[in-house]
């Protein structure tokens, strides 16, 4: 009865989770696909498109520690719905923005829209708050998946967002923006009133854990923490950097429109789509062996897109290998620093390791035009193969302690 009863909880918390994201992805997906455009046409030079990922992707990164400490003090809850609610605001922002054809307010809008993805990506650590520790890479990776309902629904409701815009007089550009606007607002709401009992509360009641705080959490990144958080950070930094420029390399080679479209959706369904099986890997292979086959797929992937010349099938095999190594890594390297780290300093960790990934993917995406403009797509991805280097010495270094100490025990 004892394991029934607590099933409930968790059973209800993954449902809750993932309906949020699936509300909060179609969001994201339809603000994301439109985001440079505005910047674009609110400007009136392409010089600043870039501007919008890296407003995005900045905005998360600095939202992610403070909601991180907020769920250490009062809960899951409150953190992930501030989080919702604060991206509802940036989209409004954005929409005031391009009504008003300014730049500042609209990069500013889109630094409080990338706080959305803060709270997404703490979604899939708080569905192991009260998950069993053999089911960890599980719990997360389901969440993970629902973001895949949002990532592709969302950009296809570009169109019906500029009809939106020109039936309320507002820019075409800005439609979609108040779709992101009820989206986030919806999934903020169904938090706040569904995600009962708060997944994390009731697991960290010991007072020592608001006590100990940020600063004093990060003296616990290290051993399997540090290796977790670097393989998420790398991971991140490797896609962000070879997916950014993918499509302007298979353009510059006369690939169709469509054809680079069908290309990073199949990309982004490498990245979500076979998030349970990851998962799955994680729990049954362990988080180690499961990062080591993402960090070779990885390998794989850069080999391939890097090679691919004027090939679209090449370039997109590559590019669906690269979600899938980015899957592996990131969702494996989550269950190794939820399994790592003690309760009391465990959220505080989370929000650290999901900085690091937004702040890697935004020097990715930002270094990797420069490589392309001085050396090529080739050799991006040659640079980006590299990163794996450490990830891969620090498990294997870890995997040889292990044995050590194992035999030691002896």
């Amino acid at each position: 009865m004892t394991t029934s009863v607590a099933a409930f909880p968790q059973r209800r918390t993954l449902t809750v989770l993932a309906a949020s994201q699936v509300v909060g992805g179609i969001g994201n997906g339809a603000g994301l696909a439109v985001g440079a455009l505005l910047v674009r046409d609110v400007s009136g030079s392409s010089g600043w498109a870039g501007t919008a990922t890296v407003a995005l992707t900045l905005g998360a990164a600095l939202a992610t520690l403070p909601l991180a400490s907020l769920a250490a003090r009062h809960g899951r809850r409150p953190a992930l719905t501030i989080g919702w609610l604060i991206g509802a605001a940036g989209a409004a922002v954005v929409v005031l923005g391009a009504e008003l054809v300014s730049l500042t307010i609209v990069l500013a809008g889109l630094a409080l829209f990338g706080v959305s993805t803060a709270a997404s990506l703490q979604s899939r650590f708080a569905a192991t708050d009260r998950a069993d520790p053999r089911t960890v890479g599980r719990s997360l990776s389901l969440v993970v998946w629902a973001m895949t309902i949002g990532a592709v629904a969302g950009p296809n409701l570009t169109g019906p967002g500029a009809a939106l815009g020109r039936a309320t007089g507002l820019p075409e550009l800005a439609g979609p923006a108040l779709f992101s606007l009820v989206a986030f607002a919806a999934a903020g709401i169904l938090t706040l009133i569904a995600l009962r009992p708060d997944p994390l509360t009731r697991t960290t009641g010991d007072p020592s854990h608001e006590r100990l705080g940020m600063r004093g959490a990060l003296g616990h990144l290290r051993g399997p923490a540090a290796t977790a958080v670097l393989a998420i950070g790398t991971a991140h930094a490797v896609m962000v950097a070879v997916m950014a420029l993918t499509p302007v390399h298979m353009q510059d080679h006369g690939s169709d429109l469509q054809v680079i479209g069908l290309t990073i959706s199949l990309h982004i369904a490498g990245m979500f789509a076979l998030s349970p099986v990851m998962g799955a890997l994680a729990d049954r292979w362990g988080p180690a062996r499961t990062i080591l086959l993402g960090q070779l797929v990885l390998v794989a992937a850069v080999t391939v897109a890097g090679t691919s010349g004027h090939s679209d099938v090449q370039i997109t095999v590559g590019l669906v290998l690269l979600g899938i190594g980015w899957s592996a890594t990131v969702i494996a390297g989550a269950a190794l620093l939820t399994r790592s780290v003690d309760p009391q300093v465990r959220t505080a960790l989370q929000g650290v390791s999901d900085m690091v990934m937004s702040l890697s993917g935004a020097a990715g995406g930002l270094l990797a035009g420069l490589v392309v403009a001085w050396w090529g797509f080739g050799a991006l991805n040659a640079a980006a193969g590299t990163l794996v280097i450490p990830v891969v010495l620090l498990i294997l270094a870890g995997r040889r302690v292990a044995r050590q100490v194992g035999a030691g025990a002896r």
